[in-house]
């Protein structure tokens, strides 16, 4: 699948020169790059369309439109680019576990990415949201590791790995590795069950994030415009249902160009849903 691959036209989207360094420094380049350029969107999915994950899709959708994805769509694509470049990397599953304990039992629906280099194995992941790890992190527990945003750290439960987050003085979990192999199938079934389920986050709420220079992280839920800064002020624009400047934003502070149609869609789809102006927890 990764033959058809066109890392020339990826390299362009995510603006960096072409290499054929498959380097850390490389990664980490890539890795940055790829969060600041692709936002992490879901318009798709609330408005019933559940994602295609084979690559032209991928390709199509997230390079030559221009538009972002979730965690399988931005995870796989960023699989085949680092393949592309030379990387061996191999594709890992992880347990959702923000908002709950550690070893809460959870269901395996969030893709990772393992890549081993000279350095030893590390762990990349540019789909988690407005907590996306920025860097690549080393697949090793207990130590803490500095991304361009939040530090982030590793611990072990039982046979798994929960990667947390620091958010101010506090800890938070984000997601629990799993410790078994992983085949693109189980994607694609953790995709469409997270896509179609009618409790699903991502069929009640509109969402886009992304990670800015200089620590920010934007997000885009409900009609609210979210930037937060890393001293942890929020600066918030409710745009109150507004389709036209709702595309604005989403085109100047995200970078992600939307049909306006697509936008008027999303908005009578949270309005019948009563979630036009909804907070929610994880998207302060």
């Amino acid at each position: 699948m990764e033959s058809a691959f066109d890392l020339g036209a990826y390299m362009d989207r995510i603006g960096l020169v072409n290499t054929a360094d498959p380097s850390l420094a490389t990664l980490h380049a890539v890795v940055t790059a790829h969060c600041a350029a692709i936002p992490y969107e879901n318009i798709g999915i609330l408005l019933g369309t559940p994602p295609k994950l084979d690559l032209e899709s991928l390709q199509t959708k997230m390079v030559q439109q221009r538009r972002g994805g979730y965690c399988f769509e931005q995870n796989l694509l960023l699989r085949a680019a680092l393949r592309a470049l030379g990387f061996s990397a191999t594709g890992l599953i992880a347990r959702v576990v923000r908002g709950f304990p550690a070893d809460a039992p959870r269901a395996a629906a969030h893709m990772a990415i393992r890549v081993d280099l000279l350095e030893g194995p590390y762990l990349v992941d540019v789909g988690f949201g407005n907590l996306t790890p920025t860097a690549p992190l080393e697949l090793r527990p207990d130590i803490v590791q500095a991304t361009p945003h939040e530090p982030m750290r590793l611990l072990p439960v039982h046979s798994e790995l929960v990667l947390q987050a620091r958010l101010g003085n506090e800890w938070e979990n984000l997601w629990r590795l799993c410790a078994h192999e992983v085949l693109d199938i189980d994607y694609d079934i953790a995709s469409w069950f997270t896509a179609t389920h009618p409790t699903s986050l991502f069929r009640n709420n509109m969402i886009v994030a992304c990670a800015q220079a200089g620590g920010m992280r934007c997000t885009f839920l409900n009609g609210r415009v979210n930037i937060r800064r890393p001293d942890g002020t929020v600066d918030r624009r409710d745009l109150a249902g507004d389709a036209d400047a709702i595309a604005n934003a989403l085109m100047g502070t995200f970078g992600l160009d939307v049909p306006i149609a697509d936008i008027q869609a999303g908005v009578a789809t949270l309005a019948r849903l009563g979630q036009a102006g909804a907070p929610h927890r994880f998207f302060s």
